[in-house]
């Protein structure tokens, strides 16, 4: 099979195609023959050597795929060779066939691509997760969601907005805003033309908002606190900005708000019945229609490197997948 490897931490540049042996399940996995993988901030972090985890030299990056299952291991019981299947992974989804923990995959619902699937498993998996069990988030609250066109936030908007919240989007460009409005946002915020804070306090008549969600990090995060309600919940989702915001603590206390961090991965595999509750109720809302997961670019294998420049140089519109058919 072909494999998208890291060798050496560094710049997306530095990674390359190769051939390696099919990889063959263990005692309660599946092999899949990927068709489609979609790529994360975290991808860029974990190729860098700056993510929370270091995978050891050398390594397949990738966290979600979505394909064919082809073998499984003993003690499998969910699934059977020919199923179509989404997967969260540690690693190794950039590849044409990867194995997973039989736990940690879903059926692909019947509505989605496998490029669309690609892009539903870990956005929308921290999204529920973030705002259904963190910040345990009421119909007929306001969210606040920034980095709202990238795909982890493109999702939080979408699921917000199907749990019956008031999402009001925050971006840096008219083009990502209308993307997210497009995804569900009731209000927008220009946070590269207007105060983050001061617009939406405007938004919300002075209250602020009962929930942000954080994807992003940097200086809009404290901005972003500064907004929040009384009793509001901040969720720490990531740091696509590059930097680690130092909040003030005093305004939690003047607010009695709570900041919740917020690892989807590692709550997934300590909470195996809460994720399967997750993921039936997102597919019964995938099913009604209320939740629209898409991919938005879709790039052959051979093209990586455009694909994660879409991300790092912050032109991603929505998710964007790899597929693993060859070109040549």
């Amino acid at each position: 099979m072909r494999a998208l490897v890291c060798r050496e931490f560094g710049p997306i540049e530095n990674l390359a195609i190769e051939e390696r042996d099919d990889p063959l399940p263990g005692d309660g996995e599946i092999a899949i023959d990927v068709r489609a993988a979609g790529l994360n901030f975290a991808d860029v972090l974990g190729i860098a050597g700056r993510y929370q985890i270091r995978a050891d030299l050398p390594f397949v990056p990738g966290n979600e795929a979505a394909g064919v299952v082809t073998a499984v291991g003993s003690r499998v019981t969910r699934f059977s060779p020919g199923d179509k299947v989404v997967a969260a992974l540690r690693g190794g989804a950039f590849a044409e066939k990867s194995v997973v923990d039989e736990r940690m995959a879903i059926p692909l619902p019947e509505s989605l691509s496998f490029e669309a699937g690609a892009a539903y498993s870990v956005a929308y998996g921290t999204g529920y997760h973030a705002l259904k069990q963190g910040a345990a988030l009421q119909p007929g609250e306001t969210v606040l969601v920034l980095g709202a066109a990238g795909g982890v936030g493109c999702a939080a908007v979408d699921i917000a907005g199907a749990m019956g919240a008031t999402v009001i989007a925050a971006a840096s460009t008219r083009e990502k805003l209308e993307f997210a409005r497009q995804a569900g946002a009731r209000h927008l915020v220009d946070y590269s033309r207007e105060s983050l804070k001061h617009a939406v306090r405007e938004l919300t008549g002075g209250r602020g908002v009962d929930v942000v969600y954080d994807p992003v990090g940097g200086e809009l995060s404290e901005q972003a606190l500064r907004a929040t309600a009384w009793h509001g919940r901040f969720l720490v989702v990531g740091f696509a900005s590059g930097d680690i915001p130092g909040l003030p603590a005093n305004l939690l206390l003047l607010k009695e708000a709570r900041a919740i961090g917020i690892w989807y991965g590692t709550w997934a595999e300590r909470h195996g019945d809460e994720v399967s509750g997750n993921v039936r109720e997102l597919s019964a809302m995938i099913a009604a229609g209320k939740l629209r997961p898409r991919c938005s670019e879709a790039l052959p294998l051979e093209r990586f490197v455009d694909a994660f420049r879409l991300i790092t140089e912050r032109r991603v519109l929505g998710k964007v997948v790899l597929t693993m058919g060859r070109t040549a």
